[in-house]
């Protein structure tokens, strides 16, 4: 089996006993970029003999790096990366170099892992498949008819395909979780804070410092928290990074939580296959010791109305500046997403100051229904991975039944709660869909319990767990 199949906590075994040198394994990781990615069109900034030169500095200092010592990662375009594309997906930004790296991408070097490249976004990060004018789409490794999601599709998409042993993403409505559970990989939105986000493009900032995160992807949960442990932290120039101790919880504490569990909303309803992922996970859960009792918060659709008031109409307003006089140039996703806010009309300052109000009172309010059942687990959206530019599906009624067909946004709403209560959540693989598609599940705890949603995403990857691709493994 090559190398590059195994889990990111494997290879950096391999690398310490000394059984594979950093240059071998970056030659590994190349071959398989060089295989898959004219395929899967994951990575757009990728300079072989950049990788090659870091693997040798690495190799000639031993003494070098931590805990990532040597493993080969990615990084979303969005997050700025020194000396490699940071475009966000857009013509407007078309060239554009970043001189400085964020600092998780600073994380990531001083702990020795090496940087791969820079992976691909649909444009300015607003859309739930990743295609853009300026790099073209990337592809599921799973089926190339299908989208690895957004709107870190790219990086997904490389992780899934073993072309990268892990990396960066960023999510404000589902960003690392939609595509992690569109590929069958893991991911963590962590709570906002928790690992620094300067240095992303668009900036954390005002309603986006609440929703949005910069979060781990792997193929296992081990692999997201321990890129986890390497990027949070307290940033002393982040006024939203708090210093709060990373807490991993005992098993024993958390079997005496009651995790609550539900399958659909009551409003908009979810495939079989998608039903059938969440009781297995259930399942799988009390087989291992845990409590796990049906719960539904009554707040969900309200945190889901005020996560449009902030992600889509604020987002527009945000991206005005950037491009008035340029829509031409504007990809056909991105003209979707405006399309979406201008039918739903500019925030006047009124209703921009009732909704920011309104946000923490209904936070209090869902925190405080989850008193009880401090942790969740449901499904990550309504639909697995669907084809390029498709935009609604089958499931069955929340009431039963089929021939229900949901809508492209109303399917993507299972993420879009817990960015609005700034919670952390895990996404698993744990099932397929019909056509061999992967299912994920999310794991959902009270904001800076991040350790919890990791602990019990854990023993769903015991359970259940990644496998590669086909196209990865030939």
């Amino acid at each position: 089996m090559s190398v590059v199949l195994a889990s990111a906590t494997r290879q950096l075994e391999l690398l310490r006993s000394g059984a594979i040198s950093v240059t071998e394994l970056a030659e590994e990781h190349i071959r398989q970029i060089e295989r898959l990615n004219p395929v899967l069109n994951a990575l757009v900034d990728f300079d072989a003999e950049r990788v090659r030169a870091q693997a040798r500095l690495l190799d000639d200092n031993p003494n070098a790096g931590g805990a990532l010592r040597g493993l080969p990662v990615t990084v979303k375009s969005s997050i700025a990366t020194a000396g490699h594309l940071c475009e966000i997906g857009s013509l407007i930004h078309r060239g554009s170099i970043a001189k400085e790296d964020a600092p998780v991408v600073s994380r990531l070097r001083e702990a020795g892992a090496l940087i791969l490249g820079t992976t691909n976004c649909p444009e300015f990060l607003m859309a739930y498949e990743t295609d853009n004018l300026l790099h073209g789409r990337t592809n599921n490794p799973w089926n190339v008819e299908y989208s690895p999601g957004g709107s870190s599709g790219g990086e997904s998409a490389a992780i899934a395909a073993c072309m990268s042993a892990g990396g960066l993403g960023s999510d404000s409505g589902g960003s690392v979780r939609q595509p992690a559970h569109f590929t069958g990989i893991c991911s963590l939105k962590p709570t906002p804070g928790r690992v620094p986000g300067r240095g992303h493009l668009p900036p954390c900032v005002g309603p986006f410092a609440v929703l949005g995160a910069i979060g781990p992807m792997a193929r296992t949960i081990e692999d997201v928290s321990l890129l986890f442990d390497v990027l949070s932290g307290q940033d002393g120039f982040d006024p939203v990074s708090a210093p709060v101790e990373l807490r991993k919880p005992q098993l024993a504490d958390l079997r005496r939580k009651t995790i609550g569990y539900f399958e659909d909303d009551g409003l908009v309803g979810v495939t079989a296959e998608t039903r059938v992922a969440v009781r297995d996970a259930v399942r799988a859960l009390r087989e291992a010791g845990f409590q796990v009792e049906p719960f539904r918060p009554q707040t969900l659709e309200l945190l889901r109305k005020l996560w449009w008031k902030f992600f889509v109409q604020c987002g527009a307003m945000f991206y005005q500046p950037t491009i008035r006089g340029k829509e031409g140039m504007l990809s056909p996703i991105f003209r979707e997403f405006l399309g979406f806010a201008e039918a739903a009309g500019p925030l006047s300052a009124t209703e921009l100051l009732d909704a920011w109000a309104e946000l923490d009172l209904l936070r209090g309010r869902t925190l405080r229904e989850m008193e009880n059942t401090p942790i969740l687990l449901c499904p990550v959206a309504s639909v697995p991975a669907f084809r390029h530019g498709e935009r609604s599906w089958p499931v069955t009624g929340v009431n039963g039944g089929d021939g229900v067909k949901v809508e492209y946004l109303d399917a993507m709403r299972h993420t879009q709660w817990f960015n609005a209560l700034a919670a952390p959540a895990a996404v698993v693989p744990v099932g397929r869909s019909p056509e061999g598609m992967p299912i994920g599940v999310q794991v959902i705890a009270r904001p800076w319990q991040d350790g919890d949603a990791l602990a019990v995403g854990a023993m769903l990857d015991r359970a259940f767990g990644y496998r590669p691709p086909p196209m990865a493994m030939l």
